[in-house]
């Protein structure tokens, strides 16, 4: 592991990569990737330095929606002031019943520089957030690194939190080892099928497990402080769905026996029609989508996590945080 919060010192790690110029070296590497674009797993290979889009629909600068504290995310992270969550833009997954439609596929957010972005983390870290959560960043890992290394220059000292949904390229997450002290990926679904049906993502689940897997490799799990803040290490987000759309029962085992019993899995219970699923277009979905799930169905996604030895992050049947 490459972090060094746990090692007798009080900043993230990537303080040290910028001092021995590691960090600039990475830029250089990102920013290549984006000439034929390579960064995600889509391999899209447009020329995203001459403004061309993908499937992702975004070029040379980042595109930001909104940012500021947020109280709605993970106990660890959101502390007693807040996550500083950052929305990035478009996405590199186009989920069909995506809650934040809004921002991931219909473009709302402005382009900006990245001296703007790093003008951002530095006011979030000023208003007191415990860290700075880019949430769906995949698709802009290049521009990201390029401003951090500005926002260090001006200040920055608080973890970084790498948001996204769990289709992303190992390569890629590579370039972060030693940046991103905090992963929370989405470990979305079990069945490839099911992940191109719902989220046209092909190859999701052999990606989703090499992607985990290295985010793992690098910061471990979750390492809490004595305050009940996240320092370093890794959240699974699972979001239950109807019927077991999701395959809650291969998912998590595979975390157990695979990552670690001891990861921290936040089982979601919050699923709710949005996007496609409450339109015109939801009779080409399975139809239990159209609706909430049920009390069973949630349940039965916490037996399949008790049974395979997890017990960190999630809601029990009595309802206490573990």
């Amino acid at each position: 592991m490459s972090w060094s919060l746990t090692q007798g010192m009080n900043y993230p790690s990537y303080i040290t990569l910028n001092q021995s110029g590691e960090l600039e070296e990475r830029i250089d590497r990102a920013y290549n990737l984006l000439e034929s674009c390579t960064v995600c797993p889509r391999k899209c290979r447009v020329n995203r330095l001459d403004d061309e889009r993908g499937f992702c629909r975004t070029g040379l600068l980042p595109v930001i929606s909104s940012s500021g504290p947020h109280f709605g995310e993970e106990p660890p992270l959101v502390g007693f002031n807040g996550s500083g969550t950052i929305f990035i833009t478009h996405c590199n997954l186009a989920c069909q019943f995506c809650q934040n439609y809004d921002i991931s596929q219909c473009g709302n957010g402005e382009p900006v520089s990245c001296e703007k972005l790093a003008g951002i983390m530095i006011c979030l870290q000023k208003q007191g957030c415990h860290n700075i959560n880019l949430v769906t960043p995949t698709h802009i890992v290049p521009q990201i690194l390029k401003s951090l290394k500005i926002a260090i220059q001006e200040g920055l000292r608080i973890p970084v939190v790498y948001n996204s949904g769990g289709y992303d390229a190992v390569d890629t997450l590579r370039l972060l080892d030693g940046i991103v002290d905090i992963y929370m990926p989405d470990a979305k679904y079990g069945s490839d099928d099911i992940a191109i049906a719902l989220s046209h993502a092909p190859d999701y689940v052999a990606i989703m497990k090499a992607g985990i897997t290295e985010m793992h490799r690098q910061v471990g799990d979750l390492v809490i402080d004595k305050k009940g803040i996240a320092m370093h290490g890794m959240i699974i987000r699972h979001l239950v769905l109807p019927e077991n759309l999701a395959g809650s029962d291969s998912v998590l085992p595979w975390i157990a026996q695979e990552i670690s019993r001891d990861s921290y899995v936040n089982i979601m219970n919050q699923y709710h029609p949005s996007w496609h699923t409450s339109s015109n277009r939801k009779s080409l979905l399975p139809p239990s989508l159209c609706r909430r799930i049920t009390s069973n169905e949630y349940h039965f996604a916490i037996q399949c996590a008790l049974e395979s030895g997890l017990h960190r992050g999630f809601c029990e049947s009595n309802s206490t945080l573990r």
